[in-house]
């Protein structure tokens, strides 16, 4: 891939300062409604907040509406007000034009760019916050998805850290049993790191050789020659969304959750990377009865230090024991600081709630008759109640994406309806783990994809 250390879209700083005066307009009218609701008060100020806040982001593209939607499936971290309007933000904004397109194809493959696809569709096949995707041929007949980054997305990241640090401002003013300041630096690193789409690339490749020898989970493939930092073109794998098998055989549904709860759990247990990203969209089936699953968007891939993974499989451990010092230990390898006993009780409460599954012995599904929407909203009440009482928390950083993405991840085994003995599974995949084993082979996979 070529090196775009003299890109002249790299964080410019007339685009942040254009891009701070957009977003700030929309923030600071939300940030005096929000003035206005709190002086006025009422049982219903928290959903005109929130109301407010929405309609400040909801016509943006690019970091801060991501972000935003990262924050609305953190149960824990907003009232349920703002989850819910955050939630709704747009995830499938209008895609942009064919002028866009071939300007950007010409930038990073050169003017006779055409020449090197059989066929490129002009229409987007989707379209998200950071970026669209089209369908193309290589010149091979080799079916391709060729994923385009929106204009000057370096300057918004930077720009739009900068607001989000101001909106979290509000957040903490309103509620106060959590303090997210660790988590604006993770969020901030994550969407770096998404821009970089040759990491990307060479994420996927990590998970394509850990995958390699299991038929049923399939990764696209990176074609470096058609890849640059702002263009990832990779081999299109057809299949069908998770929404479809809804009202599939039980076993479907159930054979779909294996799958997933395989894709996400072998990788961290074995290598301490994370799928950080739960949308639906990024995981099709093919086949007959959906034998196979592609894993697709290799763009939010968190790698985790070996520690904070034995941390993980140190508390299930100690929950499962009911062992209090072992709990302790591995709130303290998360980076939990003053952990009180009244503290560690509040820490109990959701983390009973994400590891029950993997605790009760038995099949079941992920939670009784909660819709998925819901999923983990009720634990989370009681969890901010509770954490006023004792003071508040500061969320470590690592906690982020494994939090999202485990409640993702929950949320997708509801909407399936889907039956397992999860504590089998779990146990399944932690077969040879250590702390030392993860770090040789995290070591071991990253430098083969030159990360």
């Amino acid at each position: 891939m070529p090196d775009d250390r003299n890109d002249p879209e790299r964080d410019r700083l007339s685009g942040r300062l254009s891009r701070f005066a957009r977003v700030g307009a929309g923030l600071s009218g939300a940030a005096v409604s929000y003035g206005a609701n709190r002086v006025f008060a009422g049982e219903d100020a928290d959903a005109r907040n929130a109301k407010a806040l929405k309609a400040a982001l909801g016509g943006l593209k690019g970091p801060l509406m991501k972000a935003a939607q990262m924050f609305a499936t953190v149960p824990d971290l907003l009232p349920p007000e703002f989850a819910k309007e955050l939630a709704e933000l747009q995830t499938n904004a209008p895609a942009m034009g064919w002028p866009f397109v071939r300007r950007r194809m010409a930038a990073e493959l050169g003017a006779d760019w055409q020449s090197r696809f059989a066929s490129f569709e002009p229409q987007a096949a989707a379209a998200a916050s950071l970026g669209q995707v089209h369908r193309a041929t290589a010149p091979d007949g080799r079916a391709l998805a060729v994923k385009l980054q929106y204009p000057d997305m370096q300057s918004a990241v930077e720009s739009d850290l900068s607001q989000l640090r101001a909106l979290i401002g509000l957040f903490k003013r309103m509620d106060g049993s959590i303090d997210p300041s660790e988590m604006i630096v993770e969020i901030g690193d994550r969407l770096r790191e998404e821009l970089d789409y040759g990491r990307e690339a060479r994420m996927m490749s990590v998970y394509g050789s850990f995958f390699a020898e299991r038929d049923a989970i399939r990764t696209p493939t990176p074609v470096p020659e058609l890849s640059t930092g702002r263009l990832l073109s990779m081999t299109w794998l057809d299949g069908q969304g998770l929404l479809a098998f809804k009202t599939a055989p039980q076993e479907v549904r159930d054979r779909i959750a294996a799958l997933l709860f395989e894709a996400w759990w072998s990788p961290m247990t074995h290598l301490g990377i994370i799928h950080g990203d739960p949308h639906l969209g990024n995981y099709t089936f093919s086949g007959e009865g959906a034998a196979r699953l592609n894993l697709l968007d290799f763009g939010c891939i968190r790698v985790f230090p070996p520690r904070f993974v034995a941390g993980v499989v140190r508390l299930y451990r100690a929950l499962s024991n009911d062992d209090r010092a072992e709990q302790v230990e591995a709130y303290r390898t998360w980076g939990f600081q003053g952990l009180t006993d009244e503290l560690v009780d509040t820490l109990n409460v959701w983390a009973r709630f994400i590891y029950g599954p993997l605790l009760d012995d038995r099949v079941r599904t992920v939670a009784e008759d909660v819709p998925p929407g819901e999923y983990g909203r009720r634990e989370a009440f009681k969890v901010r109640q509770a954490l006023k009482a004792v003071g508040g928390v500061t969320i470590p950083r690592e906690f982020v994406f494994m939090d999202r993405a485990a409640i993702g991840l929950g949320a997708a085994f509801l909407h399936l309806g889907a039956r397992h003995n999860w504590k089998q599974l779990f146990e399944a995949s932690l077969e040879g783990f250590s702390e030392e084993a993860v770090a040789e082979r995290q070591a071991k996979a990253l430098a083969a994809a030159g990360l």
